[in-house]
């Protein structure tokens, strides 16, 4: 019994450190993206539905990113989505899964809290895993490489409604960004509808 009740602890002990170790990947991987000046990347999106690439500027909880289809502005609470297509742009409060499903660098926040964390080393990166604790959360499970030597993000891959969709992300810079670019501004698109979704 005794040996049952060691063998346990020594179980959960070595369960307590992975949880650890992955936290402490994604403490150094969010740090290295964190700049208070912002930062930018190219990135690569592989859905179902498709493949798209464009950049992204990220400062805090704000984003802006481009595509050949179009180009979305997120100041933290509100997003403007502009189609280039039929040039409409859609006006919204997204959802934490919908974020992440277009801001890579989302998981800053996310991973803190409601999710168990596991990791393993693969080649020069760190593969953490994440499962949410509540199942009511939309994201329903995610993976974040990272690399072991700079702690840069590479890919974010990411379950919900049971689809998986891919993000790659490369050229990780710092840069000095003003506010103004994570808001839609009007004058810059005379001919644009603005259709508010809130």
């Amino acid at each position: 019994m005794k040996k049952i009740a060691i063998l346990s602890l020594a179980l959960l002990l070595s369960a307590g450190a992975w949880a650890q170790s992955a936290r402490s990947i994604l403490d150094k991987a969010a740090a290295t993206v964190s700049n208070p000046s912002g930062i930018q990347a190219h990135f690569q999106m592989i859905t179902k539905q498709g493949t798209t690439s464009g950049d992204i500027s990220v400062k805090g909880n704000k984003f802006h990113a481009t595509t050949p289809d179009a180009t979305i502005w997120f100041d933290g609470k509100t997003q403007w989505t502009y189609m280039k297509g039929n040039e409409e742009v859609n006006v919204s409060n997204p959802t934490e899964a919908e974020l992440q499903a277009i801001n890579p660098y989302n998981f800053i926040n996310i991973y803190k809290k409601g999710f168990r964390l596991s990791s393993r080393s693969i080649s020069r990166f760190y593969e953490v895993h994440l499962t949410p604790t509540d199942r009511k959360r939309n994201i329903e499970e995610m993976y974040i490489i990272v690399d072991q030597k700079t702690y840069h993000p590479t890919h974010v891959k990411m379950r919900r409604n049971g689809k998986w969709s891919v993000i790659l992300i490369s050229q990780l810079k710092s840069a000095s960004l003003s506010d103004g670019i994570f808001q839609f501004n009007a004058k810059d698109f005379p001919k644009a509808e603005i259709i508010d979704l809130r």
